[in-house]
């Protein structure tokens, strides 16, 4: 029940942030999320267990700023990870670029241990035909919380809208890590449009770790996405 607490308390005021962010310039959007897992980078941030995830974004032209709060179960002992991000996203010669700085907090971590993060994001993405989308992504962080150091995150993905409200995907990505394991993750999954707000992924995650913990172990994931 804690892991769904800020989704939906964030539920409950949005229609008064909503109205209020028609007087604000730029755009506001607020996301809610809840899945039977949260993955990241192709692993588990919540060991296997459902999450919630609450987020709100304000862009101007191809700048913007977002807050996110998401439970999670950490290396730290924190069950809940505080963001803060920017970024530019700017287009040229028929692909999108997103780069994006984000600092973290992991929230009432144990007492010594390392409970923030910087991590930096650079996507480019282009359309292949009007079905289909290819993506690159390069993030690095100079040092991880936990015991983990510094460590780099590559991965290629690819989109295929088959029906209107249906699109299909697949990833790889390789990890490497300081004072961590070193690893290749894949996915392969599909999001389905069921509203004009929401949307559900589902999707089959690996790695390529022998004997895998709970971290690193296959699963099959259902995440609801709520945006507005």
């Amino acid at each position: 029940m804690k892991r769904l607490a800020l989704p939906l308390l964030i539920a409950a005021i949005a229609a008064p942030a909503s109205a209020l962010a028609q007087d604000i310039p730029g755009d506001l959007s607020f996301e809610l999320a809840a899945g039977t897992d949260s993955r990241s980078k192709g692993t588990s941030k919540s060991e296997g267990d459902p999450f919630g995830l609450a987020a709100v974004e304000w862009a101007v032209n191809d700048f913007y700023v977002a807050a996110e709060g998401e439970s999670i179960d950490h290396s730290t002992g924190s069950q809940f990870e505080a963001e803060i991000n920017a970024g530019w996203r700017p287009e040229a010669a028929g692909f999108e670029f997103d780069f994006n700085a984000a600092h973290k907090w992991y929230l009432d971590a144990n007492p010594g241990t390392d409970d923030d993060a910087w991590e930096f994001t650079a996507d480019v993405s282009r359309d292949l035909t009007d079905r289909v989308d290819a993506r690159l992504r390069l993030q690095y962080s100079p040092d991880s919380a936990g015991g983990t150091r510094s460590w780099t995150w590559v991965e290629a993905r690819g989109r295929v809208r088959v029906h209107d409200r249906v699109r299909v995907s697949a990833a790889i990505g390789r990890r490497e890590q300081v004072n961590s394991r070193d690893y290749t993750a894949w996915n392969i999954g599909a999001d389905f449009k069921l509203t004009e707000y929401a949307r559900l992924d589902l999707r089959w995650y690996d790695t390529d770790v022998a004997n895998p913990s709970v971290t690193y172990s296959e699963a099959l994931v259902a995440v609801l996405n709520v945006g507005f």
